[in-house]
């Protein structure tokens, strides 16, 4: 027995982790939102315990910071203060000056509206002073902040590179129209990507980031420099900043971001270009630079650290010449803020609290020095086999293993799994899924963990209680409730009885072991018992191969003959199941025979003081036994007595099989072959009707004419028994008449 629990367990263990691995690479393949968030934490743990990296010396960023605020004035500062600050820059030596700020709007300069409403004034009162004229062109020159602005970019020796962004909805653009789409476009024309290569026709038609209109700076600073890129970031579902979108879509125009403009400026301006494939974009270029993204085009940023990774430079100190000579000598120089309340505060994997121009800093020092996280295109492949492997893998473990070793592998297999992860996002860049496999990896050590304490209680009961396993649990759940039963003696009612057989299990028998056989035989009672119990039957009896069943007692079952009926039709659908299952193991084919007899019979228990047996007894027991016989006489698997056709025959489809006279009997009984429940096929219709009209014309010895409607039928199934049967019988009878006395009835000369 310690055996059979313990294949009961190895079977349905390995049946736990197939279907826990199925519904995980379900989960994995739709994306479960819960699971897809927990991935990104790990995403964060990774970098947090792969810790600070130390970036290239190419960036310096120049912040406006609180004491910037505190010594040059609240912000927005006027315009001419960055022109000086570009200055500054350029004369240091900056190679490159990236601006994370945008000058969408014209400068609100009181100073220069205060001139031209004077210069106004003047022409209306028709004054006329070229000097005063002179004098007011050259002070609205000076205090036009946005075009110092735009002149000191033209001037720069370093290449300086605006920042904008996209409206990405319509949210607020309701007012709109197209002309002011097209002068937006206008400004940021350069803003492209120079070479857009498609692999094919359908590969134009892949999903990119697509945005509704650019937010451009305005025309006269736009100008100033050929070069522009988007600051747009899009955080994930908890807020934070992993990704940065490569290219955007806008009026059928490939748009580059911020980050990679600076680097092509930096790099002397080569071309930027973009390979896009069927399934998505396959990598970007600058210049001889490759830019690994994901289909859609999104970049992994490989953070170098947290804040201040980068040199942090205040803006005040820049403009007070407090910076040694030629700090920014060849340098990409991003300016942005950092002071409290006017920068973008982002959420990283290093911090909660990150300036925004510190990102884009981040991807240029990817891009300079090759050095991405990225997902290779056989990351799903790797996660799905990293499901299945993990799953097998300790569900073997809990097989084979007693409890302290399980878990001790169970652990080591989840620490491995992590360890691999984290050294391949370390020293390789490559991003894995952890939480898929390990969620897995858990379920399926948890589920068999409580499957196996079930099975060993459920194997200690058994051992305590084996002798209760003679009588069904609803007999017991009876006994428990009415003490008295214990008795002996038995009542009368009318019930159902049915009996089964397996169809040459002898044959069968001598072709196996005693192992073999005993293992065959407790699969087999153990699905047919199933289904005997799945109708709230009583287990009556074993009989070597045979069952015996009773519905009705000892509790009332009103539908009892219903119930034997569906048992039957349950058995036959569960030898289905069996034979499957046994085809490959080469276990012989093996059919049924099922027997079913409606009526009055003795019910209780019978024995004697100090052992005795819940059981039904009578000629209705006997007649229901008889049946079970007579299928093989005509070769079917179910038959039912007249007794019982009369409580079922609205229910199920039934074909008539005339009339027979079991041994010891005097009196014939109806009988008929229960094919199914509601309706069956129209060809099973079809060979009824034929039957029944050859069976009509045998009672009238009209044997010619019953032998062609029998052959009708064996047209429509050449197998079926019964009509083979009685063409058979009627061949017979034709060569030797029985008489005018003849009732049709056959008789049985065997039990």
């Amino acid at each position: 027995m310690k055996k059979f629990f313990k294949r009961v367990f190895t079977i349905s263990s390995i049946k736990i982790c197939i279907g826990i691995i199925f519904l995980g690479i379900t989960a994995y393949l739709v994306g479960i939102p819960f699971m897809d968030l927990m991935e990104l934490k790990t995403i964060d743990l990774r970098f947090i315990s792969r810790g600070n990296l130390t970036p290239g010396d190419e960036i310096v960023l120049a912040v406006i910071d609180d004491k910037s605020i505190e010594k040059e004035g609240k912000w927005p500062w006027p315009r001419a203060k960055l022109a000086n600050l570009i200055e500054k820059l350029s004369e240091d030596g900056a190679r490159v000056i990236g601006l994370d700020i945008g000058f969408l709007e014209p400068d609100k300069n009181n100073t220069l509206r205060t001139i031209r409403r004077l210069q106004d004034h003047i022409k209306a009162l028709g004054i006329e002073n070229q000097e005063l004229s002179k004098h007011l062109r050259k002070s609205e020159a000076t205090a036009d902040n946005d075009r110092l602005l735009a002149d000191a970019i033209k001037r720069s020796h370093a290449r300086v590179v605006l920042g904008y962004f996209f409206h990405m909805s319509g949210e607020n653009l309701e007012h709109i129209d197209q002309e002011t789409v097209r002068q937006k476009l206008k400004n940021i024309s350069k803003a492209t990507y120079h070479i857009a290569r498609y692999a094919s026709q359908e590969a134009q038609n892949i999903p990119i980031y697509t945005a509704l209109m650019p937010q451009s700076n305005i025309p006269k600073i736009a100008s100033a420099t050929p070069y522009a890129g988007y600051f747009n970031v899009f955080p994930d579902r908890d807020g934070a900043i992993r990704w940065l979108p490569m290219v955007i879509q806008c009026e059928g125009r490939l748009f580059a971001p911020l980050s990679v403009q600076i680097v092509r400026a930096y790099l002397g301006s080569p071309p930027l270009s973009v390979k896009i494939a069927e399934y998505g974009i396959e990598h970007l270029k600058v210049g001889r630079l490759t830019v690994p993204t994901t289909e859609d085009g999104r970049l992994i940023i490989n953070y170098r650290g947290g804040t201040n990774t980068f040199p942090h430079i205040s803006v005040s100190d820049i403009l007070q010449q407090n910076v040694p000579p030629e700090t920014f000598r060849d340098k990409i120089v991003v300016i942005g803020a950092t002071a409290t309340g006017i920068y973008d505060q982002r959420v990283t994997p290093f911090s909660s609290v990150y300036p925004g121009l510190e990102i884009h800093a981040n991807v240029i020092d990817n891009i300079l020095h090759q050095q991405f996280i990225h997902r290779p295109n056989w990351a799903d492949l790797f996660d799905i086999a990293a499901i299945a492997l993990l799953g097998l893998s300790v569900g073997i473990v809990l097989t084979r293993l007693k409890p302290v070793p399980e878990v001790l592998a169970t652990v080591a297999l989840f620490l491995a799994y992590l360890w691999l992860c984290r050294y391949l996002f370390i020293h390789w860049g490559t991003l894995l899924n952890i939480t898929y496999p390990l969620a897995v990896l858990i379920a399926i050590y948890a589920n068999i963990t409580m499957f196996k304490y079930a099975t060993e209680e459920r194997q200690k009961r058994w051992i305590r209680n084996a002798f209760s396993y003679y009588l069904t649990p609803s007999v017991v759940n009876e006994i428990v409730k009415q003490p008295d039963k214990l008795k002996l003696g038995g009542e009368k009612k009318e019930l159902s009885v049915l009996f089964s057989d397996i169809r040459g299990f002898t044959v069968i028998s001598e072709g196996l072991t005693p192992d073999q056989l005993v293992f065959f035989m407790n699969i087999y009672l153990t699905a047919m018992t199933d289904v005997i119990f799945k109708y709230n039957a009583l287990l009556d009896k074993y009989i070597g191969d045979g069952i015996m069943a009773v519905f009705g007692a000892p509790v009332d079952q009103p539908d009892h003959a219903e119930r034997a009926c569906r048992t039957a039709l349950g058995m036959l659908e569960a030898l289905k199941g069996l034979r499957a299952r046994w085809d490959s193991q080469k276990v012989p084919h093996i059919d049924i025979r099922v027997g079913i007899n409606t009526g009055s019979m003795v019910v209780g228990n019978m024995g004697s003081d100090l052992r005795f047996d819940y059981t039904v007894m009578g000629d209705s027991v006997n007649l229901g036994s008889r049946l079970e016989a007579a299928s093989k006489i005509y070769g079917t698997n179910i038959i039912i007595s007249e007794f019982t056709y009369a409580r079922v025959s609205s229910l199920f489809t039934c074909r008539g099989l005339g009339l027979v006279r079991v041994k010891g009997k005097s009196k014939s009984v109806k009988i008929y072959e229960l094919i199914g429940e509601g309706d069956v096929p129209q060809n099973m219709v079809d060979l009824i009707g034929q039957f029944t009209r050859g069976l009509e014309e045998y009672k009238k010895q009209e044997w010619d004419k019953a032998i062609r409607f029998f052959s009708n039928a064996l047209k429509i199934m050449p197998k079926d028994a019964p009509s083979l049967f009685y063409s058979k019988r009627c061949k017979t009878l034709k060569a030797n008449p029985p008489g005018d006395d003849w009732d049709g009835v056959y008789n049985m000369t065997s039990k």
